[in-house]
């Protein structure tokens, strides 16, 4: 548009000075013959002008095309999607060169602080330097970070987390203990070099708004969390991690599932997790065969997840003093990207007793389904999930369903076969059919949990159901959490 603004401004100029030169020159330009001369030079020359803007938009059209063929090029020349190998005897790890002091150009350098293990970020801008690790067939190595306090039974995590983990070498185990309790450090160390245990030094007093003094555990939550994802990717300096916290039982399949879908977090600009929870998870509302399914999801799941470093070096530097999960899913962090997410959870929490108080523990999580059938994602093509292969065939399917009610849905009255699809309008409207359905029926900024692109998609009575926005939707709502 800038472009075309100045040709016009150049040929309106043009014209003004071929008409100036007429008007002063000694001979008379009056009669009828000028006239037409002169008439016809300036329509010549203005087709002249226009013909060359739209030479020089073509050129610019051009340019753009061989730009997004070039970044094109680049996403393809990384890892492709089929060829992560899972073999378990080639262990050798390549380790990059470290380099933790690089100030140049106003990067953000690691310091230590007084404790050794304790790492801080400068008031520079961060750095990516670190050389990812990978084993010597060239498959990634993925730090597990369990997030511990004061429960014993972390190990009960650790045992699966150790007993189906295909690579010690592949998936190092990371500990990170808070809360000074020694009864379950005791617990974690008898793992001897099995995990590396690190412990949360802070563990001073947080000043808490007079208000949230009941919430107290949040604060040091997302204290902890800060510090063990510098700790991870800072000092470690892994590349990627999956986040475990200490009450999650874990799928056969956990980590056969985050190696298939690692390679689309790496290669597609538009996601920023892979989790492995499924928030409508429970029996009754998923396809109890589907465990080899996986979607895209706006909401951001938590429960057994993989980042990046990139994503840390993102969120890291304004990380929330509480409440951190419900942070990251404001649109200010998420910045419209996904998660991948399943259709049968490769988790599920057995901790009732928590900083929740075992909110939703008896109504709803402990029914969630933990998947129990080896799915070999590794061998899978799972382009499908990729951004420009996923939302044109997810809203054909959703916009080309049959539009059915709650009534019909529940009484399994519906005649034609394939998905169906129940519109909302409102929030009123979402949430008195989510608990009909037995979803879960809140938003958090805006987002319903699972959703994607206003719809939420899960199974009822045998098919596939999409609860969802019309097709005109605009945008999630702030409004409607």
């Amino acid at each position: 548009m800038r472009n075309r603004s100045i040709g016009f401004i150049f040929a309106s100029l043009l014209v003004w000075a071929i008409v100036t030169y007429f008007l002063f020159l000694d001979r008379p330009i009056g009669k009828e013959q000028n006239k037409h001369k002169l008439s016809n030079q300036i329509n010549q020359l203005e087709q002249q002008v226009r013909q060359e803007i739209a030479n020089n938009e073509e050129l610019l059209h051009d340019l753009q095309e061989t730009l997004q063929q070039k970044k094109q090029e680049e996403v393809q020349a990384a890892p492709p999607l089929q060829e992560i190998n899972n073999d378990p005897e080639k262990s050798e790890i390549q380790e990059g060169e470290r380099n933790q002091n690089q100030n140049e150009n106003g990067h953000y350098v690691l310091q230590s602080s007084s404790n050794s293990n304790d790492i801080a970020l400068s008031p520079l801008k961060l750095q990516d330097t670190a050389a990812r690790k990978t084993l010597k067939d060239g498959s990634p190595v993925i730090a597990v970070l369990v997030f511990s306090c004061n429960r014993i039974t972390v190990q009960r995590c650790l045992d699966q987390l150790i007993g189906h983990r295909p690579s010690a070498e592949q998936f190092p185990i990371i500990v990170s203990l808070d809360c000074d309790h020694d009864q379950t450090a005791e617990v974690i160390r008898g793992y001897g070099d099995q995990v590396t245990l690190i412990k949360q030094p802070d563990q001073s007093d947080i000043e808490i708004p007079p208000k949230e003094k009941k919430f107290k555990g949040y604060f040091k939550i997302a204290r902890h969390y800060g510090w063990a994802l510098n700790q991870v990717f800072l000092k470690f300096e892994f590349d990627t991690a999956i986040v475990v916290e200490d009450d999650l039982d874990i799928a056969p399949d956990f980590f056969e599932y985050f190696l298939g879908t690692y390679p689309l977090l790496v290669q597609d600009q538009s996601l920023w997790c892979v989790s492995a929870w499924n928030d409508n998870g429970k029996s009754g509302l998923i396809d109890e065969h589907g465990s080899h399914l996986l979607y895209r999801t706006d909401f951001f799941p938590g429960l057994g997840w993989m980042l990046t470093r990139q994503l840390w070096l993102e969120l890291g530097p304004k990380w929330p003093k509480s409440y951190w999960d419900d942070w990251i899913r404001q649109p200010e962090q998420r910045k419209d990207r996904a998660c991948i997410r399943p259709e049968l959870s490769r988790t599920r929490t057995f901790g009732k007793i928590g900083v929740s108080n075992g909110l939703f523990f008896d109504k709803h999580l402990k029914f969630i389904k933990l998947n129990d059938q080896f799915v070999p994602f590794t061998k899978m093509n799972l382009t499908y999930l990729l951004k420009n292969n996923y939302d044109s065939a997810f809203e054909r399917e959703v916009y080309q369903s049959t539009v059915v009610d709650y009534t019909e849905l529940k009484s399994g009255s519906i005649v034609t076969k394939g998905p169906v699809r129940i519109i909302y309008h409102t929030r009123q409207d979402y949430k008195h059919t989510a608990k009909m359905l037995g979803l879960m029926d809140d938003f958090r900024s805006g987002v319903q949990r699972t959703g994607y692109r206003g719809v939420v998609t899960f199974f009822y009575n045998g098919r596939r159901v999409h609860l969802a926005p019309s097709a005109t939707w605009k945008g999630y709502d702030k409004t409607w959490s």
